[in-house]
């Protein structure tokens, strides 16, 4: 069957618009393909990179300083310890017992056999028969803890817990006799009972001297302002290498809160009173012999002898206490004002001079008698003042 021309003509017309159509399709998704890849390869060039939830790739972005504090925090804090101290008390209506809390603070593990390291002043309130003290772990687990030596006249005290051996992590212990002014500081505790909170700093100043709770001077005690809150007390001040260089004891604040100004006790004077502690429940220092007059006086200057130790170096030595004479007068004893040419103003001068000898020194002693100086030896002792 011959096709007429029109019909001819009409069949190739709708070809060529085909071919046409079916091109113009095919380059439009050849641009389209084209402007998606530019697109595309500009918001790669372009995108902020998203960072993975994983340690490895988080870590790789820290400096040096960063990484280093990181691991410090992590070594210690497994160390350190969140205490509180509660009372019993019975509702006088309905005669139940509740415990209420008396304070809380921070410490430190300092040995394997599960003894913890705190101010005095963090658990001084637990006197009373049925008062509890806690000692709280980074893992959550609570330990029941008893004093079992302290030493008000330094701020210290040691607690004994009875915890298995991997938990108790102790502290490394450094030295603070070579301590600089502007070295870096670590302070790890509970300020506010948040647990587990890390402070920076750097040593502000050394040597000062801040009155104890047992009102004699702790000297050579680290300044930093390291930020310490109340609840902080009792826990460690680390260096950069993570070691012990003093026990967090005190902040100077108008307010009571952080001001830039911290206390720690010096790590060689823990050092020092911490076995005695454990050992004996008190600082085993070399003593005179005497009853001393703690009290202030403008008119004594030194230290008035109140009473006389039975056996002790000042009664061998013939020294004099305080007494009353037939009337009821007072006749003053003895005032110690010297001991080996260091002069002696206070109790707390004379409890600092002792602790530089051993029992059974011999020492001059300087004494005030009548109005009069008079030298006198001494051979030490220990026990009673």
């Amino acid at each position: 069957m011959k096709l007429k021309p029109v019909n001819l003509l009409f069949a190739v017309l709708l070809l060529a618009i085909g071919v046409f159509i079916g091109g113009a399709w095919k380059e439009t998704d050849r641009k389209t393909d084209s402007v998606e890849n530019v697109v595309r390869q500009e918001q790669q060039s372009t995108a902020i990179p998203v960072t993975p939830a994983n340690n490895s790739v988080i870590s790789s972005k820290l400096n040096g300083t960063e990484e280093s504090t990181i691991r410090l925090f992590e070594s210690a804090a497994p160390s350190v310890v969140f205490i509180t101290t509660t009372a019993i008390q019975r509702d006088y209506f309905t005669r139940n017992i509740t415990e209420i809390p008396r304070g809380t603070g921070s410490g430190f593990v300092w040995d394997k056999e599960g003894h913890i390291i705190t101010n005095f002043h963090v658990v001084q309130s637990a006197k009373k028969e049925g008062d509890k003290i806690s000692v709280t772990f980074y893992d959550q687990s609570t330990w029941d803890a008893e004093i079992i030596g302290q030493a008000p006249e330094k701020d210290l005290a040691v607690l004994k817990i009875d915890a298995p051996a991997n938990l108790l992590r102790p502290i490394p212990v450094g030295i603070s006799e070579n301590l600089r002014v502007g070295q870096s500081t670590y302070a790890i505790g509970n300020p506010f009972g948040l647990d587990q909170t890390l402070t920076t700093g750097i040593v502000s100043a050394l040597g000062r001297e801040i009155e104890s709770v047992g009102g004699v001077e702790i000297r050579d005690v680290i300044q930093t302002d390291a930020a310490i809150n109340p609840g902080n007390s009792g826990g460690p001040l680390l260096n950069s290498s993570g070691e012990l260089i003093g026990v967090n004891t005190a902040i100077y604040s108008p307010s009571g809160a952080y001001a830039g100004i911290g206390f720690s006790i010096p790590v060689d004077a823990v050092k020092i009173a911490v076995p005695d502690l454990i050992q004996y429940g008190e600082i085993n220092r070399p003593t005179i012999g005497i009853y001393p007059y703690n009290g202030q006086s403008s008119r004594i200057e030194g230290v008035l002898i109140m009473g006389i130790a039975e056996g002790g170096g000042a009664e061998r030595a013939g020294l004099r206490s305080t007494k009353r004479d037939r009337y009821g007068r007072i006749i003053l004893g003895d005032i110690i004002v010297g001991i080996d040419n260091r002069k002696i103003t206070s109790y707390s001068d004379l409890i600092l001079t002792l602790e530089e000898y051993r029992p059974g020194d011999e020492v001059n002693v300087k004494i005030l008698r009548d109005e009069e100086e008079v030298d006198v030896d001494v051979v030490l002792g220990t026990g009673i003042q």
